[in-house]
C-alpha cells in the first residue's frame, strides 16, 4: 500500500495540487490522468521519493520495494543488459557483486567465509539465482533477443534500451511500480506482453500514458490531475470519459429532475459494469463497478478542444491512385518498394510500417514535398488535400508573427481577428493567449494549430502523420472524433491502437516488397496477421 496524506506541491507562483488524500492498494492498476502542465510527472515523482511535498506525507509500510521506470536511456551505459535489469533491485545486485568479490580474494579468511555464508543466505531468500532467467524472461517478453544480455547498454539503440529499462523496473517484482510513458517505442507485441504482465500483478502500478488502448487494458482506477486536484475513481480510461461526459452533460440540463438524472447514471453504470465483451480489461476482472455510487462518479471540469472537418466540396469517384512507388532513404536502402494502391471514396486508411520514416516518406511524396525514385501517383481532380507532416518545425521556427498573424496567413479571404479567435478558440487559445509569438509554442501547442489550419481549407482529404505525437488525452479525443465523423477521404499513420481502431476502415501495411491491403478494422488485422504467423 502506498499512502499520500494531505500532500501539497507549491512552486513559486504556481500550486500544482493541494490537500490530496489517497490510497494505493496491492493488485491495483492505477492510471493518471490530466493536460498537458497538469503534474502527473511531478506527482510519480513526489511518490518516489525524488520531490519533497510542500506539505503532506507519501508512506508505504517498513521493507516495500518501489521501483521506478527511468527516463535517461544512458544512466546505465557502463553496465550490461544483464546487469542493468538487475539493478531494477539494488539490493540483490549489491549482495552478488560482494559475494563475488569476497570469493575471487586469494587470501579467504574466516570472516570471510561467514560473511560470505549470509550473503548466500539472502542471495538466495531473494531469488538471485533465478535472477539470469528471470532477467532473460522479461527480455524475450519485449521483443529483444536472449543473446543481448551480456552486451554493453552503450551498443544499443534508443528503441532497445528503453525497453530494458522497462525490464529493470519490472525486475523482481517490486510491491510498487511506477511507470511514466511505459509504451513509449514499444512495438504492438510488446505493448500486450506488457498488458498482460500487468493484467495480473499482484502488486500496486501507478502508469500515466497518454495510450487509451493501453489505460484501457490494465487500469482498475484513474486517477485525474484536474485543476489543482487530484482524485481517484472506479474504472478504466474509458469509463472514465463516457460516465464524466455524461455527468458534465446532465449537469447542464438544469431543467432535468434529479431523481431522472440519478436513474441515468446509474443505467449507465449498470451497462458498463455487464459489459463481458471487453474481456481483456482489468475493470470486468476486479468487479468493482458493481459497487460504485452515483456520488462517485466523475464530474471532471476538464476543457476540451473541437476538432471538425468541413468539406467545401463533396469527392468524386477518382480519389488517389498510386503505382509502384520506389524511393531510397539517406542511407542507399530501399524506404518504399513498388507501392501500389488505389483510393476509394469514404475509405480511412490507416498506414503500418516497422519503419515510419517509410510512411512519412510516403506522405512527403503525396504532398509534394518529395519526389519518388520510381512510379506515379496521381490524386482525383475534384480533391483537395489539407496535410499534417510529423515535423511542423518549418512552420513555426523564426515566425515572429502571433497566433492570429500566423493563422491569417492560411484563410483565403482577409478574414476578421473574431473568425480567427473562433478558430484558434476552439483549440483552447483565448483571451490574451491568441498574441503569443507563434515561436514560442509547445509541441501540443503547435499540433493544435496546425489542425485548426487544416479545419480552415475545408479539405475532402486529409493526410496526418502521427497526429496525437505531444498531445494530451483530451486533445487525443478531440481529433479521434473529428476524424472518426470526417466525411471524406483520411489516409493516417499512429501508434496509438484506439485512435487506428476507431478511425480506419482499410489497413495498407507497407512491406520490404510491395504493401498488404485489407479492408477491415485494425483489431481484426491484427488477428489476422497473428493467424498467418502462427
Amino acid at each position: 500500500m502506498l499512502t499520500v496524506s494531505d500532500v501539497s506541491i507549491a512552486f513559486p507562483g504556481q500550486t500544482l495540487f493541494k490537500n490530496v488524500d489517497l490510497k494505493f492498494t496491492d493488485g491495483n492498476c492505477y492510471g493518471i490522468i490530466g493536460a498537458n502542465g497538469a503534474g502527473k510527472s511531478t506527482f510519480l515523482r513526489l511518490l518516489s521519493g525524488q520531490l519533497e511535498p510542500t506539505t503532506g506525507t507519501v508512506s508505504m509500510p517498513p521493507h516495500t520495494r518501489m521501483s521506478v521506470l527511468k527516463q535517461d536511456h544512458f544512466a546505465f551505459d557502463e553496465y550490461t543488459v544483464l546487469d542493468t535489469v538487475i539493478l531494477g533491485n539494488r539490493e540483490l545486485y549489491d549482495i552478488g557483486k560482494e559475494k563475488d568479490a569476497i570469493y575471487a580474494k586469494p587470501d579467504f579468511s574466516d570472516e570471510d567465509g561467514m560473511r560470505v555464508a549470509e550473503l548466500e543466505t539472502r542471495f538466495a531468500e531473494m531469488g538471485g539465482w533465478e535472477a539470469e532467467s528471470d532477467v532473460s524472461r522479461l527480455i524475450q517478453g519485449l521483443g529483444l533477443s536472449e543473446s543481448i544480455l551480456y552486451s554493453q547498454m552503450s551498443t544499443l539503440p534508443d528503441s532497445d534500451k528503453v525497453k530494458v529499462l522497462l525490464a529493470q523496473a519490472l525486475f523482481g517484482n517490486p510491491e510498487i511500480v511506477l511507470l511514466d510513458e511505459p509504451t513509449n517505442e514499444l512495438d504492438i507485441d510488446a505493448i500486450r506482453w506488457l498488458e498482460d504482465f500487468l493484467f495480473d500483478y499482484p502488486g500496486t502500478v501507478l502508469v500515466v500514458s497518454h495510450d487509451r488502448h493501453f489505460l484501457n487494458n490494465v487500469c482498475t482506477h484513474i486517477v485525474d490531475i484536474d485543476y489543482g486536484k487530484i482524485q481517484m475513481y472506479v474504472g478504466n480510461y474509458e469509463f472514465w470519459y463516457e460516465s464524466s461526459q455524461l455527468v458534465q452533460r446532465l449537469l447542464k440540463a438544469q431543467n432535468k429532475r434529479a431523481e431522472e438524472k440519478i436513474a441515468e447514471l446509474q443505467s449507465f453504470i449498470a451497462r458498463f459494469s455487464a459489459n463481458k465483451s471487453k474481456s481483456r480489461q482489468a475493470t470486468s476482472r476486479k468487479k468493482l463497478l458493481d459497487k460504485i455510487t452515483v456520488e462517485e462518479m466523475p464530474a471532471s471540469s476538464r476543457r476540451y478542444p473541437f476538432v471538425g472537418f468541413t468539406p467545401t466540396r463533396e469527392p468524386g469517384k477518382d480519389i488517389l491512385a498510386v503505382n509502384s512507388i520506389s524511393k531510397l532513404g539517406e542511407d542507399g536502402l530501399p524506404l518504399l518498394q513498388d507501392v501500389s494502391f488505389r483510393l476509394d471514396r469514404g475509405d480511412k486508411v490507416a498506414f503500418l510500417c516497422e519503419n515510419p520514416l517509410a510512411v512519412t516518406e510516403l506522405f512527403k511524396i503525396l504532398n509534394d514535398e518529395s519526389q519518388p525514385d520510381a512510379g506515379t501517383y496521381k490524386w482525383g481532380s475534384t480533391i483537395t488535400v489539407s496535410y499534417l507532416p510529423k515535423d511542423n518545425g518549418p512552420y513555426f521556427e523564426d515566425c515572429d508573427l502571433n497566433l492570429i498573424e500566423w493563422m491569417r496567413q492560411y484563410t483565403p479571404t482577409e478574414d476578421t481577428e473574431t473568425f480567427l479567435r473562433g478558430f484558434l478558440g476552439r483549440m483552447l487559445f483565448s483571451g490574451d493567449e491568441v498574441y503569443k509569438p507563434a515561436k514560442v509554442l509547445s509541441g501540443g501547442e503547435r499540433v493544435r494549430c496546425m489542425l485548426s489550419r487544416m479545419m480552415l481549407f475545408g479539405s475532402n482529404a486529409l493526410v496526418l502523420d502521427q497526429p496525437t505525437n505531444h498531445l494530451d488525452l483530451e486533445s487525443i479525443t478531440a481529433v479521434n472524433n473529428g476524424l472518426r465523423d470526417f466525411k471524406g477521404v483520411v489516409l493516417f499513420t499512429s501508434h496509438d491502437h484506439e485512435f487506428i481502431q476507431t478511425i480506419a476502415n482499410r489497413i495498407i501495411e507497407i512491406t520490404p516488397t510491395g504493401v498488404i491491403d485489407r479492408r477491415c478494422t485494425y483489431d481484426e488485422y491484427l488477428e489476422s496477421q497473428a493467424h498467418r504467423h502462427a
